[in-house]
């Protein structure tokens, strides 16, 4: 049995075997793994006998959760009014050129993945970018590159 099975099972045995556990215990694989490995889906439908697509479904509809791997470090941009008014797009802009993704992609050393949000609710701060859980407010692209060099480190 590999490691990441040992975990996978260890996080689903602390929940009671119910469909009400399903949330709680994907938030776990998630903060586990850095996102929802399918063989945690398979060995969390098996556990708590729920059907594989409820689960999946699951995954699916939270933005928290992500049935992909992603980077160490996530950065998420803050595309609310304040922070699209004072230059968000640039951000973005900005780090899928250093980082040679684009939005919604994962570097291919696995250090970082690049995500735009709603709302970070730091609006006195715009524009926002968060990277992990790091705010960096009043950011323009000359900063959010020296910023971003010192998670890749």
């Amino acid at each position: 049995m590999s490691e990441d099975v040992k975990k996978i099972d260890s996080i689903i045995a602390r929940y009671e075997k119910n469909e009400e556990s399903l949330l709680a215990v994907l938030q776990d694989l998630q903060r586990e793994f850095n996102y929802v490995p399918e063989e945690g889906i398979v060995r969390l439908s098996k556990a708590m006998d729920v059907p594989l697509s409820k689960i999946y479904a699951m995954g699916t509809f939270y933005k928290a959760l992500s049935l992909t791997p992603r980077g160490k470090h996530v950065i998420k941009v803050c595309m609310g009014t304040a922070c699209h008014l004072k230059g968000a797009g640039l951000m973005v802009e900005a780090i899928e050129r250093d980082l040679k993704i684009k939005c919604g992609e994962t570097t291919k050393d696995m250090k970082f993945t690049l995500e735009t949000v709603n709302c970070v609710g730091a609006c006195a701060m715009a524009p926002v970018v968060v990277v992990g859980d790091d705010y960096h407010g009043h950011i323009s692209p000359s900063k959010v590159t020296d910023t971003i060099k010192k998670y890749g480190q």
